[in-house]
């Protein structure tokens, strides 16, 4: 059954534009835009931004014997996890090809993984097969918790401003570094709070109680949104600008930030060596012991081949602007050529694309392409709206200056 968010509603009475995500017998609603989709990016990159997830899952484990058993199984070292932080990871079938990307936030009393909500039935039911004797239990809570997050640089600012520490243990958010995790409470809601700064501004995942969902987006919009009798008068509203933002504004900024998506820019096809350098490097750790499917990854690694691999795309050249001065964009399922047969056999598939404010307005993309042509500097073709244009491939998916 699809996954429903709680604001669906909420998001009926504010009129925004809905969309439609993952395979047709699953599909999720997200909310596309609010209508003023300038705003909204604008918002991520000087301001800050409230989204609904209801495309995000949630799996708590429990058990003393969780970060052992995890670290025997998963990519990433996790066996030392303390309490109050977050590792990314991929869980992997036999056969090496990725079965869920996780981002996990050990809590001290249990773990949270975020992870797509499509990916969840199949890594709850493949990892908890082996569970044998270990204090583990492995949970689905997606239907009992919801995820939102705030993106942008005065995030952090409007969280400290509505909610405290909850619990001996819990650090202030004016703390919080990137991959931190803490929990605080909202007007008595708790919240689970992690660090990822993954559209290239400060990013604050929230996951909430399903039923106080409504509570905590209101109380952060009421807080956060300005009024015109805020202009200059000094409010937490007239600092942090929130502006309740959609998919399509955060997609650009991911796309900027160079943050790759399971489900989107590689699949449960891919192998580890095909997600893009710094995906990889990010989510598997090559000196840890063993893992499920850890030949397969070690073998690549060791010999640098891998059939494919994710890359950055920067169209170039001629014809980047159609006759009214639009930039042209490549879209998600545009095949990629080699620049000397561009009417040959495709070499590769563009993944993700979007128009970058941060790259002067231009296309710019993630495509996964055959190894041979997915060298840093290499000049590829595609099509846009009719046109032909080069793009010269950066295995650095980053577009933002670092």
């Amino acid at each position: 059954m699809a996954h429903v968010s709680p604001l669906r509603d909420a998001h009926a009475l504010a009129e925004a534009s809905l969309r439609h995500y993952g395979p047709i017998d699953s599909q999720v609603e997200l909310v596309e835009t609010f209508g003023e989709l300038d705003f909204e990016y604008a918002a991520i990159r000087k301001a800050c931004v409230l989204i609904d997830q209801p495309h995000r899952a949630t799996i708590e484990i429990v058990g003393d014997d969780r970060l052992a058993f995890l670290n025997n199984m998963i990519t990433q070292e996790v066996g030392k996890l303390a309490p109050g932080r977050v590792a990314r990871s991929f869980w992997l079938g036999r056969n090496g090809r990725i079965v869920g990307d996780l981002r996990l936030a050990e809590l001290g009393d249990r773990m949270l993984v975020d992870l797509d909500v499509h990916a969840v039935e199949s890594v709850v039911e493949s990892l908890g097969a082996y569970v044998i004797t270990e204090d583990v239990e492995i949970r689905d809570v997606t239907d009992r918790m919801h995820r939102l997050a705030l993106h942008g640089p005065t995030s952090i600012e409007l969280l400290a401003g509505v909610s405290e520490p909850a619990g001996d243990r819990a650090s202030p958010i004016g703390d919080l570094a990137d991959r931190s995790a803490t929990v605080v409470s909202i007007d008595g809601v708790q919240c689970v709070v992690e660090r990822c700064d993954s559209a290239g501004e400060v990013g604050l995942e929230i996951t909430i109680e399903t039923d106080r969902t409504r509570d905590v987006y209101r109380r952060l919009v009421e807080t956060g949104q300005p009024h015109d009798e805020d202009a200059g008068n000094g409010s937490l509203a007239s600092r942090v600008k929130l502006r309740p933002s959609g998919w399509l504004a955060y997609n650009t900024a991911r796309i900027e930030a160079g943050t790759a998506l399971f489900n989107l820019d590689f699949s449960s096809d891919s192998l580890p060596a095909e997600t893009g350098e710094q995906t990889l490097n990010d989510r598997v750790s090559f000196t840890k012991g063993c893992f499920l499917g850890q030949e397969v990854v070690a073998r690549m690694h060791a010999r640098g081949q891998a059939k494919q691999r994710l890359v950055g795309l920067r169209p170039i050249g001629e014809n980047l602007r159609d006759a009214e001065g639009f930039p042209r964009q490549p879209v998600g399922g545009t095949q990629v050529f080699a620049k000397a047969d561009p009417e040959g056999d495709p070499v590769g598939i563009v993944t993700s694309s979007t128009i970058s404010p941060m790259c002067g307005g231009e296309s710019i993309c993630f495509a996964m392409l055959r190894s041979k042509f997915a060298e840093d500097g290499a000049s590829v073709a595609l099509t846009a709206e009719g046109a032909r244009l080069e793009a010269r491939v950066q295995t650095d998916l980053r577009f933002l200056p670092r």
